[in-house]
């Protein structure tokens, strides 16, 4: 089980000042929260799963014709054995599928290329662009209550992610041999501003506490995983850290199952100027970011150091 106690949000509706409180402090102690009564209805978790089970489940030779070279996996599929976490000299052991934020057709914008559609799966687009639009809402009512908690008003992110970079990841971990090593995904922080977890079937994710133990986050049914990302952490001057974690493999029982998810990584706006909030500078926190960066020159250096692109 995990050590992070639930949290409710619809219950933080009446009480906005309480929950905000106890979201930060969360986040404040390990990087991680979970919230429950999330509001996203599970027709929509069903279908976003079953369509994810189904991709991973296409030829080899088909996924890999949703490959958009030079992309840098920002949309369509990315193949097993490419992602490698910061630092490792293995890759991860995950092949995935991104979803960004579909744009008006009058808007363009380099760094958010159109999603690609895929014809092989009965209502795929609609079915995980729909996952898409609730994960997205939901990630800016948690922002609201982080945004009460720094003492801003309540819809400072609200313009500076409304329209943001953000992706919607399904990831497939396949089954691993019982006696295999290492892990499924390294550890690592993410890059983007808050990720929000939909609880994955098989277990495996786990955080680095500040006493350097590996903490299971094992929540429970129908909750939410919430986790800080380091453009938050470098916004906020570490107040709200981005806590390193991890997939570890199954254990031997468990080694023949896969492992399916589908984090949300919400983002900036892409030329939004990541810039150390003066309210989170003291004596005793100095500003360790004096030099400002956007959202997207912050994203490319992040991904070209998890090897997607070069």
């Amino acid at each position: 089980m995990s050590s992070i106690t639930p949290l409710s949000i619809a219950a933080g509706e009446g009480d906005q000042a309480s929950f905000a409180e106890a979201l930060g402090a969360s986040f404040a102690r390990t990087g991680f929260a979970v919230v429950s009564e999330h509001g996203i209805a599970p027709a929509i978790i069903a279908g976003a799963f079953d369509r994810t089970r189904r991709l991973f489940a296409l030829p080899e030779a088909v996924k890999r014709r949703y490959i958009v070279p030079s992309g840098g996996g920002q949309r369509g599929y990315t193949a097993f054995g490419v992602e490698t976490a910061k630092g490792a000299d293995r890759a991860d052991l995950k092949e995935f599928w991104h979803v960004g934020r579909n744009l008006p057709v009058s808007q363009t914008d380099r760094t958010m290329p159109p999603n690609l559609p895929v014809g092989e799966i009965a209502d795929f687009d609609a079915a995980t662009y729909a996952l898409f639009e609730a994960m997205d809402a939901l990630g800016l009512r948690i922002l609201r209550a982080i945004a009460l908690y720094l003492k801003l008003p309540a819809t400072f992110f609200d313009d500076k992610v409304g329209m943001g970079n953000s992706i919607l990841r399904l990831l497939h971990y396949p089954p691993v041999s019982p006696e295999a090593s290492g892990v499924r995904a390294g550890a690592h922080e993410d890059i983007n501003v808050i990720t929000l977890l939909l609880g994955a079937e098989e277990s495996g994710l786990q955080l680095l506490d500040r006493d350097g133990r590996w903490l299971a986050i094992d929540p429970p049914p129908d909750c939410v995983v919430v986790n800080i990302g380091d453009m938050l952490q470098r916004l906020t001057n570490h107040v709200l850290p981005s806590t390193t974690h991890r997939v570890v493999n199954p254990t031997p029982e468990r080694a023949a199952f896969p492992r399916y998810s589908m984090p949300f990584f919400q983002h900036f706006t892409s030329d939004y100027l990541i810039e150390t909030l003066p309210s989170c500078i003291s004596p005793d926190r100095p500003n360790r970011y004096p030099v400002p960066i956007t959202a997207d020159a912050y994203l490319q250096e992040r991904l070209a150091e998890i090897k997607l692109i070069s």
